[in-house]
């Protein structure tokens, strides 16, 4: 069993920066990594993370803004997202799961950007 909790997200205008966290809890997981949802949208992919050799891999929508990162000890991840705009506004939601698929995950936590 794995339970995902995050949190950081919030208002924020654009340009500006969050970072948001995840706290994995229960057992350890091969990746971790995080999509977002907005209203009536499919959710989208954003980045993912290996835990043991911490290769990452961000989707092309977001790389150069976005970065993913993951700290073993504490057994969290994060995403740094850097130059926000409105397109940015969604749930971002936490997953994980094994090599094949991810089987769990947060809640979500708002982002909502505003010009």
């Amino acid at each position: 069993q794995v339970q995902l909790v995050e949190s950081g997200g919030g208002s924020v205008q654009t340009g500006g920066s969050l970072r948001l966290s995840c706290a994995a809890s229960g057992r350890s997981t091969y990746r971790m990594g995080w999509y977002r949802q907005a209203p009536g949208k499919e959710r989208e992919f954003l980045a993912t993370i290996n835990r043991i050799n911490s290769s990452a891999y961000v989707a092309d929508s977001v790389k150069g803004r976005f970065t993913i990162s993951r700290d073993l000890a504490k057994n969290m991840l994060y995403l740094q997202m850097n130059n926000l705009n409105t397109g940015d506004t969604a749930v971002y939601i936490c997953a994980a799961g094994s090599a094949l698929q991810y089987t769990y995950w947060g809640q979500g936590t708002q982002v909502t950007v505003s010009s």
